[in-house]
């Protein structure tokens, strides 16, 4: 029955598959080989299904070699891809949907780029208006329920150092947006001096896009909070709760909210969940056993990192050491903490512990085409 469906039939169920699946699918026979070839557009849905989890990807961060791993939360396998296809080292910034935005390590100035590590396909945006080093990056996706290989989303830039009219170097006060329907940047407003200058010397590249507003966060102990309001073009600034005891730090979006996960040097990790008037509420505590696995015997919070998405909130810290997962049980309605072993073995072959950096993102296999 298999080897006599039609292939617009047999290539709607390939829709449903990850890419791991679709992979072995399409490499079973001479037949289904033929139909993901003739159906390219159709082996990944342009709407997702909803049993498409986001996986968790991993770029290392020293070692920025030949290769990513990522870890499919259905299976609870860990995969290697190689990208022996990107030109240039890059570190990612953000993901959007099946893509992450990452920037080139190569040279000073930013420059951001386009990578569907599944399709192996890469891109550069234009350049910025004004070359800047060291700016804070914003990504806003404008059509987040139809997250295909072709999302709509804006990239902020805000901050960094710039050129002065007279020589040397000076803090870049406009603010600069790049829109992915026309794939140009534009001047859309200024920074003031005070966030310019936040944003360049002391937030990472990280944000978090909430309710209309760009979140950023302090790099350095006291941790605080600066947020962009889009429509009004506004800024303003304000703490988070034990900003001078957290060890780390990380905003989050969870539910639409904007969300603080942190470690404190006396061992407890915590979530909080920001309210009405810029309160924050406590809204999870890491399990013992959870935060017991992830330090490792250690004392400090420092190393940990945290990366979420909208069905769950992830923290690690290098490659082999496992991740505590605060998830969403959709079929409960509540969230739950599990634990996800690191990557040591692939394929048989053992994989060395690394430092790394990682996104979600969900799998699609339909090449972009901005």
């Amino acid at each position: 029955m298999w080897s006599n469906l039609p292939f617009d039939v047999l290539a709607k169920i390939f829709s449903f598959l990850s890419p791991d699946s679709f992979a072995r699918a399409r490499s079973a026979c001479r037949n289904w080989h033929m139909c993901a070839e003739t159906y390219p557009m159709t082996t990944s849905s342009t709407v997702l299904p909803q049993h498409h989890q986001a996986w968790f990807l991993a770029l290392p961060t020293r070692n920025r070699g030949q290769h990513c791993y990522v870890h499919n939360p259905v299976t609870d396998n860990w995969h290697m891809l190689s990208f022996d296809f990107l030109p240039v080292p890059v570190r990612p910034v953000a993901a959007i949907g099946s893509l992450i935005l990452v920037r080139p390590t190569n040279c000073t100035a930013l420059q951001l780029a386009l990578c569907n590590p599944f399709t192996r396909q890469f891109r550069y945006l234009p350049m910025l208006n004004i070359s800047r080093t060291n700016p804070a990056v914003g990504v806003v996706t404008l059509d987040s329920g139809q997250l295909g290989p072709n999302p709509h989303f804006r990239v902020y830039v805000a901050g960094g150092m710039s050129e002065a009219p007279h020589g040397g170097a000076m803090y870049e006060s406009k603010l600069e947006m790049y829109d992915s329907m026309n794939n140009t940047w534009r001047i859309t407003g200024f920074v003031p001096m005070e966030f310019a200058v936040r944003l360049t010397v002391w937030t990472p590249n990280e944000s978090v896009y909430s309710n209309g507003i760009l979140y950023w966060m302090t790099s350095a102990r006291a941790y605080s909070v600066m947020g962009f309001k889009i429509g009004a073009n506004t800024w303003r600034g304000f703490s988070v709760p034990m900003a001078d005891k957290l060890e780390f730090a990380a905003l989050l979006c969870r539910n639409g909210g904007l969300t603080l996960a942190g470690g404190t040097s006396e061992g407890e990790a915590c979530i909080w969940e920001l309210t009405e008037g810029d309160r924050w509420g406590l809204i999870q505590t890491v399990p013992m056993e959870i935060g017991k696995k992830l330090l490792g015997g250690k004392s400090s919070w420092g190393n940990t990192k945290c990366v979420g998405s909208e069905g769950g909130i992830c923290l690690y810290r290098e490659l082999g050491s496992g991740m505590g997962v605060w998830r969403e049980m959709k079929e409960k309605a509540t969230w739950a903490w599990f634990w996800v072993e690191g990557c040591h073995f692939i394929g048989g072959k053992q994989v060395h512990n690394l430092p790394i950096k990682a996104v979600f993102l969900r799998p699609n296999l339909s090449p972009f085409a901005f």
